[in-house]
């Protein structure tokens, strides 16, 4: 064989033996590549909103061995359906790991004639007196999130929260005055999924829940319900606008004295992140 052609030849399976096989490798053994959503890339999320509901409120108190009347905030107070904010934070070290706080002032002032005899923390409000009230119901949320199922467009996970709820409730007439404070924290877990119905849009489902029966503590009784469902429109990775339908129902009894709350509504907020 001619010397030239041997080294020619030679040369070319060389190149092939020391750079084919590292290209061929490079290909197949590269790290996926991965694109999450947009509102999926941040580490801190922060997000106001504004609701509405209907209100659905009573609250009963007893002292003095006078057992509380059960009170209709709206039909026996006089109160009025108002605009409510509620702030919600997320701090997010992990991609599968979040930490949720978020807060709901619910505080209304009313003047209304007694229409009805009742007795409220020991003192008797009779028919046809003028009371104002005011009444403040605020809740705290402080929540660990773990989504166990995570893809680039949806996730599903479950929630460990702790609902610190605190009630305080100021009857005065021209006759008598009163207030009854009641706050405690009340566990519950739940679930949350979301899905993104295009890479800017999304969808989120989040529950939680918790029942304490009788049987437990006959001091103490409790139940939270909460639904959340909201769509949020991505503008960017930091921007966002939301628009949600939520159901709270919560009720306790704290000794003698007993609360309970259903509101219900749709409410429109904004979310920004980091």
């Amino acid at each position: 064989m001619n010397p030239i052609r041997t080294m020619v030849v030679g040369g070319c399976f060389m190149y092939m033996l020391l750079f084919a096989p590292p290209a061929a490798l490079a290909q197949y053994g590269a790290t996926p590549f991965s694109d999450p959503a947009i509102g999926e890339r941040y580490h801190v999320e922060a997000a106001g909103e504004f609701w509405n509901p209907p209100i659905n409120l009573m609250v009963a108190s007893e002292s003095l061995g006078l057992v509380g009347t059960r009170i209709d905030a709206a039909t026996d107070l006089g109160l009025t359906r108002k605009w409510l904010f509620e702030f919600r934070g997320v701090l997010r070290p992990a991609k599968k790991h979040k930490f949720k706080i978020s807060r709901l002032p619910m505080k209304y002032t009313a003047q209304a004639t007694v229409l009805r005899e009742f007795i409220f923390n020991g003192q008797r409000f009779g028919v046809n007196l003028p009371v104002t009230t005011d009444f403040e119901w605020t809740t705290w949320l402080v929540a660990y999130e773990y989504d166990f199922l995570y893809k680039e467009n949806w996730f599903v996970g479950f929630t460990l929260n702790s609902k610190f709820t605190k009630t305080q409730v100021n009857l005065k007439s021209p006759l008598a005055s009163e207030f009854a404070l009641a706050q405690a924290p009340i566990p519950t877990i739940g679930g949350v999924a979301r899905v993104y119905v295009v890479p800017n849009v999304s969808i989120t489902a989040d529950i939680n829940l918790i029942n304490i029966p009788d049987s437990i503590n006959t001091d103490y009784k409790a139940h939270y319900f909460d639904f959340d469902l909201y769509g949020t429109v991505n503008f960017n990775d930091y921007v966002g606008a939301q628009v949600g339908f939520r159901n709270i129902d919560v009720g306790y009894r704290f000794e003698q004295d007993e609360g309970a709350f259903k509101m219900r509504g749709l409410y429109f907020g904004g979310v920004v992140r980091y």
